[in-house]
C-alpha cells in the first residue's frame, strides 16, 4: 500500500564469539574430557573436471578462530587467510586429493570416501591420535575411528568448517595452476565447474585429460 512503511523487523547478526561458541557445540563435550577430535569435508563433487579435495583438520580445543564458517560463505581473500591462520594453529591436518579417472572409474561418492580415508591418514601421519571426527553428511568412512555425520556439517560444526577451508584453498589452488597448462577452459575462474563458458570452451575444444568422463557425457559425443 502505498505510504506503508516496511515494518518487518530485520533478524539481529549473532556476535562472532557468540557464533563460535555455537558452532563448537559439537566438539565441546569431547574438548571438555580431554579427547582430539577432528572435522572432515570435502571440496569437488560436482565440477566437470579435476579432483575431489578433502580435509581433516584437528583444531586445539577452544581455538576458535574468528571468521572460520562454511566455505562456501566467504570471500576468496578471506578463504587464503582463514587457511594460513587454521593450518598454522591446527595440532595437525591431512590433505588428500583423488583425481578424475579415480572417480570415472568408482564413482563420485566411492572416490570421495577413499579420499575422507587418505586425508585422515595423512592427518595421523603427522603423529597424533584421533578417535573421533565429525564429517560432513558421509557416513560409513573406512576409517578407525568413531564418526558423526552432520548434514550441512560445514555450517554447523566448527571443525569441519575449518576442514572446508582448507579443502576449498587445496583445490582452488591446484586448479589454478591448471588453468596455466590447460587456458581455454577458464579453470582459474570456474575450477572445473560447468559454468557456461566452461561448456562452451568444453563444446568447441572438446575435453582435456583432467575432465571427468563420466561428467561431461551430455556436452560432449
Amino acid at each position: 500500500m502505498e505510504g506503508e512503511t516496511n515494518t518487518r523487523a530485520r533478524k539481529p547478526k549473532v556476535p562472532e564469539a557468540e557464533r563460535l561458541m555455537l558452532m563448537s557445540q559439537n566438539e565441546l563435550p569431547f574438548w571438555t574430557r580431554g579427547t582430539a577430535v577432528a572435522g572432515m569435508d570435502e571440496v569437488g563433487r560436482g565440477p566437470l573436471a579435476g579432483p575431489v579435495v578433502t580435509a581433516c583438520v584437528m583444531m586445539p580445543p577452544n581455538c576458535l578462530i574468528e571468521g572460520v564458517n562454511d566455505s562456501k560463505k566467504l570471500s576468496k581473500k578471506k578463504l587464503e587467510l582463514l587457511h594460513a591462520s587454521i593450518t598454522e594453529a591446527a595440532l595437525a591436518y591431512g590433505v588428500a586429493f583423488v583425481d578424475e579417472k579415480t572417480i570415472d572409474e568408482i564413482n563420485i561418492l566411492q572416490a570421495t570416501k577413499l579420499a575422507f580415508k587418505l586425508a585422515f591418514e595423512d592427518m595421523l601421519s603427522k603423529g597424533v591420535s584421533c578417535e573421533t571426527v565429525f564429517v560432513d553428511a558421509v557416513k560409513d568412512l573406512d576409517i578407525n575411528a568413531e564418526q558423526h555425520p552432520l548434514i550441512h556439517g560445514d555450517s554447523i560444526c566448527y571443525s569441519i568448517a575449518a576442514a572446508s577451508i582448507v579443502a576449498k584453498v587445496e583445490r582452488d589452488r591446484f586448479m589454478v595452476r591448471l588453468a596455466e597448462q590447460y587456458p581455454q577452459y577458464g579453470f582459474e575462474r570456474n575450477v572445473g565447474y560447468g559454468t557456461k563458458q566452461h561448456i562452451d570452451a568444453l563444446r568447441e575444444y572438446g575435453p582435456c585429460p583432467i575432465h571427468r568422463r563420466s561428467f561431461i557425457k551430455n556436452f560432449v559425443d
